[in-house]
C-alpha cells in the first residue's frame, strides 16, 4: 500500500541545526521505508559520499534538545547513540545510495519541500523589506498609516502557541 506523502508532512520533518535545515535518519528511514539501522548502514559503507555538510552526528546536547522538542524522538532520550542528520545535500545522495523506487519517488517529494521552505523564506524577506520601505516613505504622513502597518506587521508574525490544556483528572 502506498502512503501519500505531502509537502507540509515533511517540511514538518525538516528541523534548523547548527544553522542548516535539516532531516533526522530516523524520519528519513521512515519516509524511504527502511531501517534506521540499513539507512545509516548505507550511509557508512559510502562515507565519501556524505562529508560533513551533508551530514552530522548531532552531540548529546543538541539531541536532547531534539528530544525534548519533538514527542516521537523520545526513544532518543536513553539512547547510547546519536542520531545523525542530513542537510538537502545529504538526502538528495541518500537517494544514490538507497537504490529503490520509493526511494527515488520519496527524495523528489523532499526536494520539493525544501524548495518550498526556501521560496517561502525568501518570500517572507521580500515583503519585510516592501513593508519597511513603505513604513519610511509615509512615515512623516498621516497616523492612520502607522496603524495599517502595525496590522500587516501583526498577520506577517508567526500565531502565538495556544496554551496546552493538561492532561488527567483535575479536581476543582
Amino acid at each position: 500500500m502506498r502512503r501519500v506523502i505531502t509537502n507540509e508532512g515533511i517540511a514538518d520533518r525538516i528541523f534548523i541545526i547548527r544553522g542548516q535545515r535539516v532531516m533526522v535518519d530516523r524520519d528519513l528511514a521512515a519516509l524511504y521505508g527502511v531501517s534506521t539501522k540499513r539507512l545509516n548502514e548505507q550511509v557508512k559503507r559510502n562515507p565519501k559520499r556524505f562529508p560533513e555538510d551533508f551530514m552530522f552526528q548531532l552531540g548529546k546536547s543538541e539531541a536532547s534538545e531534539l528530544v525534548a522538542n519533538c514527542d516521537r524522538f523520545t526513544s532518543l532520550k536513553h539512547s547510547s547513540v546519536a542520531p545523525y542528520v542530513f542537510s538537502e545535500q545529504g538526502v538528495a545522495m541518500l537517494s544514490s545510495v538507497l537504490n529503490s523506487e520509493r526511494a527515488v519517488v520519496v527524495n523528489v517529494q523532499i526536494m520539493r519541500a525544501f524548495v518550498k521552505l526556501r521560496e517561502c523564506m525568501v518570500s517572507h524577506k521580500d515583503l519585510q523589506y516592501k513593508i519597511e520601505t513603505l513604513e519610511r516613505k509615509f512615515k512623516d504622513h498621516d497616523n492612520n498609516f502607522k496603524v495599517v502597518f502595525e496590522a500587516i506587521r501583526q498577520l506577517m508574525a508567526p500565531p502565538p502557541e495556544k496554551p496546552k490544556t493538561p492532561i488527567g483528572f483535575h479536581v476543582k
